[in-house]
């Protein structure tokens, strides 16, 4: 069989024989290197293989197309300390809560207080969308996940004509301060904690959730939260871009300057890998990529005139939790190992707390299907569990009914539960990093780290992440990897069980939840009723004061929070935006 290997310069590990050991990545001050693995271990392998292995497999030859990871990378038949020699304990993994934070960021993890647990919602308008944050929350969710629907997404207003037909039907709709205060009614900013997925008129929604606090009686400085706030993914992955990549980097930045002024405990970004991964990607890309782009982003926070460590620590990730368990344990240890080098080596931060990758967890989207769907609770559950012995500080996962439609409150129910029983039940949380020393997990989690490495080199010869998108080197390695992987679906190379492979008969599903075109008809009523009330004039000469701003070189943060008091919407203020920077058009370079 034709073995996938995953694009790129990712180095991999020889498959058979007497294999190169992976070694992890050292840092400019490492320490001596550890013992090498005495020789007669080699021999003993080797005499096992042919005294044992041999004549197994004359008998019983292997399913080959089953031992690849999820990534296309060999996984070879058994690990020892073969395949870690070089391996240091104290240099590589440490304890959790110190550097390099391979083991985890917080010395005692779930012991202490367990991930939050988020459940990503939002539907039809604020008022619906309030009810089911409220049943969540009343279900033992712990913190708040918005998904904003499209026209949200890329700045317009729902009585635009790009609305048409999208008001409200993957996410819920935003126009002005109105809506956000009908969004969170009821519900204590003080005491809840709200991440948002909003990247290109993140400062919008961001503005308008300082408003609404303000409106509860809370001040900016007791707000916890996280905005995506992510453009550069936007452009390699997802779509949902509206400037081009300098001011919408210049934005990015304001809110970091503003942030560790007036909302210090706020999360300014969520660099993410996660749509990365659905795109297609591996696990060593999705890493190599999210952490180049958080490269880029410090770069640009730094060139700006901020000092490292006054902003570092309100960087968070967002990564994907895919099916291949202990691949995906692996590739979050990887992940915080790497970028602890890159802060402390690059960018010389001094913090540990600048050191720290911090992120958020989804249950991978992409691996759901709509044959089977009660098939999904288990991948969920197995992606859950990769991702809480990963060491993630909130997790989200997805319903069962997600590839048909939005869920309904008992798949959301059903895959809270998942969350709780782990936390609860498994024995998961009970000990930190419980698979550390595992011989596959030690050695994957080295192989995907310098993978990543490599990667993060390239592009850094071709002139930073944001050169490299333009070129569409990144965007083509995700299609690379992307078309290997539906091949070998196609070729059933690889099993997805109750699609290519244990199929059954199925009646066409029911009950499931749709958002009607009534609902985009009554938002754009209010809309249109709600710019009738307000201060006009008001709203004219704040919109000026923006686009000031922007034609400058002022913070455009404090403009655009003082806009939204005045009930300016989100379509308005991104459209003054537009004027002053334009429109971002992709041209990907093959």
């Amino acid at each position: 069989m034709k073995k996938t290997k995953a694009s790129g310069p990712a180095k991999r590990t020889q498959p058979a024989g007497r294999a190169k050991a992976a070694r992890p990545a050292k840092s400019a001050k490492a320490a001596a290197p550890a013992k090498p693995v005495q020789t007669g271990l080699f021999a003993a392998r080797d005499g096992w293989h042919n005294t044992c292995v041999a004549p197994m497999l004359a008998k019983y030859p292997e399913r080959k197309q089953q031992f690849l990871s999820t990534s296309g990378d060999e996984v070879k038949r058994v690990y020892t300390p073969c395949e870690t020699e070089g391996l240091e304990y104290q240099r590589d993994l440490g304890f959790p809560g110190q550097y390099p934070f391979t083991r985890g960021v917080q010395p005692t993890m779930y012991r202490g207080k367990l991930w939050t647990m988020r459940q990503y919602a939002g539907f039809g308008d604020a008022a619906e969308s309030n009810k089911r944050y409220k049943y969540l929350l009343s279900q033992g969710q712990t913190g708040l996940s918005i998904a904003f629907d499209l026209p949200t997404q890329i700045g317009y207003d729902s009585d635009h004509p790009m609305s048409a037909g999208e008001v409200g039907k993957v996410g819920v709709a935003i126009d002005s301060l109105a809506d956000m205060e009908i969004l969170f009614d009821g519900i204590p900013l003080d005491k809840v904690s709200t991440s948002m997925t909003i990247n290109a008129p993140a400062s919008v929604l961001l503005a308008m959730y300082i408003a609404v606090a303000e409106k509860q009686g809370v001040t900016p400085e007791q707000l916890n939260g996280t905005i995506q706030n992510d453009i550069l993914k936007e452009y390699i992955a997802r779509g949902t871009y509206i400037f081009p990549p300098k001011p919408s980097m210049r934005l990015i930045t304001d809110i970091f300057q503003y942030c560790a002024r007036s909302v210090p405990k706020w999360n300014t970004i969520s660099i993410s890998g996660y749509h990365i991964r659905e795109a297609g990607s591996s696990a060593a890309q999705e890493v190599a990529f999210t952490l180049a782009d958080g490269i880029a982003y410090v770069q640009a926070a730094i060139e700006s005139g901020m000092n490292v460590d006054e902003f570092a620590s309100r960087l968070s990730f967002f990564f994907n939790s895919h099916n291949d368990l202990l691949e995906e344990v692996a590739k979050f240890r990887a992940a915080r190992r790497l970028w602890a080098h890159v802060m402390k080596d690059r960018f010389k931060a001094q913090k540990a707390s600048s050191q720290m990758l911090r992120f958020h967890t989804q249950t991978a989207g992409s691996t759901l299907t709509a044959q089977q769907p009660d098939n999904n609770i288990i991948r969920v559950t197995i992606q859950t569990l990769a991702a809480v012995l990963g060491g993630t500080q909130s997790l989200h996962t997805n319903s069962r009914d997600e590839a048909l439609a939005l869920p309904t409150e008992d798949s959301v129910r059903i895959a809270l539960r998942t969350q709780q029983i782990v936390a609860h039940e498994s024995g998961a949380a009970d000990t930190v990093d419980p698979l550390a020393g595992s011989y596959y997990v030690e050695a994957r989690t080295s192989e995907i780290e310098q993978a990543a490495r490599d990667y993060i080199a390239k592009i850094d010869q071709l002139g930073g992440m944001v050169k490299a998108i333009e070129k569409g080197f990144v965007q083509k390695e995700i299609q690379d990897s992307a078309y290997r992987y539906q091949k070998d679906v196609e070729s059933q190379e690889r099993i997805v069980v109750g699609v290519n492979k244990f199929a059954v008969k199925e009646e066409a599903p029911k009950n499931l939840l749709k958002v009607s075109q009534a609902v985009g008809d009554a938002q754009m009523k209010r809309l249109a009723e709600m710019k009738a009330q307000r201060d006009n004039a008001a709203v004219s000469k704040s919109l000026a004061e923006i686009k000031k701003a922007a034609q400058g070189t002022d913070n455009l943060m404090p403009h655009i929070v003082a806009a939204v008091r005045q009930y300016a919407t989100l379509g308005e203020i991104c459209g003054v935006l537009r004027e002053v920077f334009g429109e971002y058009q992709e041209s990907v370079v093959l």
